[in-house]
């Protein structure tokens, strides 16, 4: 079984002005890691920076989730950018939520990329590349949390960048290890039991259990929890009680990467 330090994450700050989305507060509570909307497929200044607020208050670790120029799309959106323009858009992204951290006396820890722009730098080394050399050129020390066997991790890897990898607890995996497309019947878990299961048998064996119950083994120190669908809370509170209760430690990001290299 692979080390029994973990971390849970969610996707959070994706309110917009009078539009409320997810149950920050309550997931707060639960997971150590918060990757926060940087204003380009959700999230506004105020929002941003209640979301720091209310991340530092609880303990968790706090991270930027920029995207593709989205609003409409929520990001999800496949989208050609100039190089230059990207890394320009996520530099902006990166630094506005270091200043709302900043302002509230904590700090930034890491980066994880949102939506189609994730998606795709997980299968375009170039769009890996573009990511990757954004945050080198912001600031290096940043953990990049990237989805475990893809091309964006082997990006940060070989730029020198500390990379977390992630797996996805109510998404499942092809037999290359990718995410089933969300178009696919099957290709988004909904119930709380099914996604316990899903995580607990990546756990058990050390690696991605795909759809047709291949193992691919792979370390993996985060586990995406998402925060959006009225399913959210119940399927991340019993994620968390699943692993409590099998001995793993939940941490904050910083400290499992940490973890694993004692």
């Amino acid at each position: 079984m692979m080390a029994r330090r973990i971390n849970l994450n969610a996707d959070l700050g994706e309110s917009f002005g009078a539009w409320e989305m997810g149950s920050d507060a309550e997931l707060l509570r639960i997971v150590g890691a918060a990757n926060i909307a940087c204003g380009f497929h959700a999230g506004d200044p105020l929002v941003m920076r209640r979301t720091v607020r209310q991340a530092l208050a609880a303990g968790v670790s706090l991270g930027a989730h920029p995207s593709f120029p989205d609003l409409q799309g929520f990001g999800r959106r496949a989208m050609q950018l100039p190089p230059a323009d990207l890394e320009a858009m996520l530099i902006y992204q990166i630094g506005a939520l270091n200043g709302m951290a900043q302002a509230e006396g904590g700090r930034l820890t890491h980066v994880k990329p949102h939506g189609a722009l994730n998606n795709m730098a997980c299968e375009d080394a170039a769009l890996a590349s573009s990511v990757v050399s954004a945050i080198c050129a912001y600031d290096p020390a940043l953990i990049l949390l990237a989805p475990a066997l893809s091309k964006l991790a082997q990006a940060g890897e070989a730029a020198g960048l500390t990379v977390a990898a992630e797996v996805f607890a109510d998404r499942t995996y092809t037999d290359a290890g990718r995410l089933v497309p969300r178009s696919q019947l099957g290709a988004v878990l909904h119930n709380a039991d099914e996604c316990v299961t899903h995580v607990a048998r990546m756990v058990a064996a050390g690696g991605i259990v795909t759809a047709s119950g291949r193992l691919i083994r792979t370390e993996f120190h985060s586990i995406c929890v998402h925060g959006d669908g009225p399913q959210a809370l119940a399927v991340a509170t019993a994620i968390r009680a699943s692993l409590l209760a099998s001995g793993v430690s939940l941490l904050p990001l910083p400290a499992v990467l940490q973890a694993s290299l004692d």
